[in-house]
């Protein structure tokens, strides 16, 4: 068979290789980010700063099912890397049929499940008092359109898995910009309200689906799969389910995270703190872009000349991508520190929200550069297939430290333990995380200098 594109994953310079793969991931997650920060904006401003709360509540638990094709995407991703690493292009087309049936399977089960349970749900992940109602309307009519987000989003790992970064970033943008026009007509104009913005999230999805099912049925895959792929293969389902899993708890660690710092702040602060901590969290989103482009584009790279056994070259791009990684964290990190209040007043005019917010954006912004061998580690595991430490890492800062952290500082310090215990679990995190890489990759590379030299 004649050299196919993956193939430049194991050939290029690591440096101009994780560019090229880190801009477009970054530029991808940049826009779908910006719509979300966006979409915050025009909600706050159109329909009032109970709605940014709303959408906070609603967030974690469609994310979580969404987050289903996420976890199978990079479980997938991982093998389909790591197969054309081997030249296994058979097992490639199998893992990626897989991945679809998976994807539908679960995710309409649970779309079923979360529409059954409706007021139950809401009200669990903090939908009390004012919030209540718009969280209903909201979360009612995105979660129709969660397994088509749940598509989109293992289509894309699939895409960055072959080596093609450019098709991915492009797969991001257009539910992002469509989400921003549809926002446009559906809330200023129409003046839909909740349910205009609910609307514009789930058709801006469609979008980025009928783009995705372009790319794979045209000559630009090299995944031409057929109806055979399609069917389940024990082997294959184990290990997307083992890699994936690691993506699927960190995301279920997040919604858990949501449901205790919603009602938590609440609470402490009422509306006003649960609104605070919805644009503390679109920061979050937005401001990391670039490490988690970074992230991103490290994944095949890793997982392509593992499978190769270029050891030496996984090494260079780990190396490289914590560096690039901390560099762009410090960016951010400045950033954040100089015009918390500016950023806020981009979201609303509450003057309680304008007052409480720009503290605990630095608080939990307080030790972002340290945050590039926290993430780069987690992936490292996950890229070559290891998925035990890839998961015991992934939970480390949210679920080993984070959670208990707000279930306990709050009782002492108030709301300020809440927004105390990001950096102290960052550093706690980011310390372990480094231990276990730099031994890990040293027994497995065969590395006798330390991992950041």
């Amino acid at each position: 068979m004649a050299k196919i594109s993956s193939q430049d994953l194991g050939e290029q310079p690591i440096s101009k290789l994780l560019i090229k793969q880190a801009v477009p991931a970054s530029i991808g997650v940049l826009v779908m980010s910006l719509n979300i920060l966006v979409d915050t904006i025009f909600v706050g401003n159109w329909i009032g700063s109970t709605s940014i709360a709303a959408i906070n509540v609603v967030l974690p638990v469609t994310f979580f099912i969404a987050a289903l094709g996420m976890s199978i995407g990079v479980g997938g991703a991982s093998i389909i890397s790591r197969a054309l690493g081997a030249e296994n292009y058979k097992k490639a087309l199998k893992t990626f049929g897989n991945q679809i049936t998976l994807t539908l399977l679960l995710t309409v089960s649970l779309v079923v499940l979360g529409l059954t349970y409706i007021d139950s749900i809401v009200d669990a992940f903090g939908g009390k008092g004012a919030i209540f109602q718009p969280a209903k309307t909201y979360y009612t009519i995105v979660l129709y359109g969660v397994p088509i987000l749940a598509l989109c989003m293992m289509g894309n790992t699939v895409i960055r898995a072959e080596g093609k970064p450019k098709f991915a970033m492009y797969s991001m943008m257009i539910p992002s910009i469509g989400n921003l026009v549809l926002d446009y007509i559906f809330i200023n104009i129409l003046n839909f309200g909740m349910a205009g913005a609910a609307w514009a999230t789930t058709l801006s999805h469609c979008g980025s689906l009928f783009y995705i099912l372009w790319f794979f049925l045209s000559k630009r895959s090299e995944l031409n799969i057929n109806f055979y792929h399609f069917g389940l293969n024990l082997s294959i389902v184990k290990e997307i389910s083992s890699l994936g899993f690691v993506t699927l708890a960190r995301q279920a660690v997040v919604s858990i995270t949501y449901l205790f710092m919603n009602n938590i702040l609440f609470d402490l602060g009422g509306e006003t703190s649960v609104t605070a901590y919805a644009i503390v969290g679109r920061m979050l989103m937005f401001a990391m872009f670039p490490v988690l482009g970074v992230t991103q584009g490290f994944l095949p790279i890793a997982g392509f000349n593992y499978g190769a056994q270029n050891y030496e070259r996984v090494r260079e791009t780990i190396n490289t991508a914590i560096k690039y990684a901390a560099i762009l964290a410090t960016l951010v990190f400045i950033l954040l520190m100089l015009f918390p209040q500016a950023i806020t007043k981009m979201f609303t005019t509450d003057l309680e929200v304008v007052k409480q917010t720009p503290s605990a954006m630095r608080w939990v912004f307080a030790v972002t550069p340290i945050i590039a061998v926290q993430l780069i580690g987690a992936a490292y595991f996950q890229a070559i297939g290891k998925a035990v430490p890839a998961l015991l890492l992934t939970l480390t800062r949210q679920g080993f430290f984070f959670i208990p952290l707000i279930l306990i500082l709050p009782n002492f310090y108030g709301e300020f333990g809440v927004w105390v215990s990001f950096p102290i679990s960052d550093v706690l995190a980011t310390i372990v995380t480094a231990y276990f890489l730099n031994k890990e990759i040293t027994k497995t590379l065969s590395v006798k200098k330390s991992l950041i030299s």
